[in-house]
C-alpha cells in the first residue's frame, strides 16, 4: 500500500471529524464570552431595587427615630430646670405679699417705744391683722372659727368637755384656738372645748 493511500479518510471518518468540528463551533457561539459580565435576571433586578428602597426606608426610620429622642430628652430636662425654678421661687408672690404685714409691725414696734399710747397702738395692731389676714385669704388661707357651731371632728379636735345645759351637747363653748384650711386642706383642726350632758363625750355624729 502507498504513503498516500495510508493517509486518506474514509468517508466515514470524514462524518465523523465534521460532526466534531460543528459541535465544537456550536458550544462556542452558545457560551458566553468570558468578557463579558453576566447580567441578572428581570426578577433578580426587581427584589435588589425593593431591598434598596427597604434599606433607604429603615435609614430614614432610623434618623427620624435618633430626632424624636433628642427631643424629648430636651423637653426632659427643660421640665426638671421649670420644675426646679417652680419649688425655688414657688414662695416668691407670698413672701412679697407678706413683706408689708412686717413692715407694719416694725413700724408698730418703733412707735411704741417712742409713745404709750394705747389708742393708737391699738389701731395698728388691728390693721395689720386685717393686712395679714387678707395676704392668708388672697392665697387660699382660710380660718376655721366654730364658735357656737357643732363639734366636727373632721375640722376641730376637742380640748376639754364643759357640762352645759344651756346649748345642745357637742356644741362648741370656746375656741382655744382657731384652725386654718390651705384650699380645702385641713392645716390645722381648731383647738376647742365642747358642750356635754352628763358623761358624754363629743360625738362625731
Amino acid at each position: 500500500m502507498s504513503e498516500t493511500s495510508k493517509t486518506k479518510s474514509t468517508p466515514t471518518e470524514q462524518r465523523l471529524a465534521d460532526a466534531v468540528e460543528a459541535a465544537e463551533l456550536s458550544e462556542e457561539e452558545v457560551a458566553p464570552s468570558a468578557s463579558e459580565p453576566n447580567q441578572p435576571s428581570p426578577e433578580v433586578q426587581a427584589l435588589q431595587a425593593e431591598l434598596d428602597q427597604a434599606h433607604a426606608k429603615s435609614e430614614e426610620t432610623w434618623q427620624l427615630y435618633l430626632q424624636a429622642r433628642a427631643d424629648v430628652e430636651n423637653i426632659r430636662r427643660r421640665s426638671e430646670r421649670e420644675l426646679a425654678k417652680a419649688h425655688k421661687f414657688a414662695l416668691e408672690e407670698f413672701v412679697k405679699a407678706l413683706l408689708p404685714v412686717k413692715d407694719s409691725l416694725e413700724m408698730g414696734l418703733t412707735a411704741s417705744s417712742q409713745q404709750a399710747d394705747v389708742t393708737q397702738l391699738t389701731e395698728g395692731v388691728e390693721l395689720t391683722l386685717k393686712m395679714l389676714t387678707s395676704v392668708l385669704e388672697k392665697f387660699g388661707v382660710q380660718e376655721i372659727n366654730p364658735q357656737g357651731e357643732k363639734f366636727n371632728p373632721d375640722l376641730h379636735e376637742a380640748m376639754a368637755m364643759q357640762p352645759n345645759n344651756d346649748v345642745p351637747a357637742n356644741t362648741v363653748l370656746h375656741v382655744v384656738q382657731k384652725g386654718y384650711l390651705l384650699n380645702t386642706r385641713l392645716v390645722r383642726p381648731a383647738m376647742v372645748m365642747v358642750a356635754k350632758r352628763g358623761g358624754d363625750s363629743p360625738s362625731e355624729s
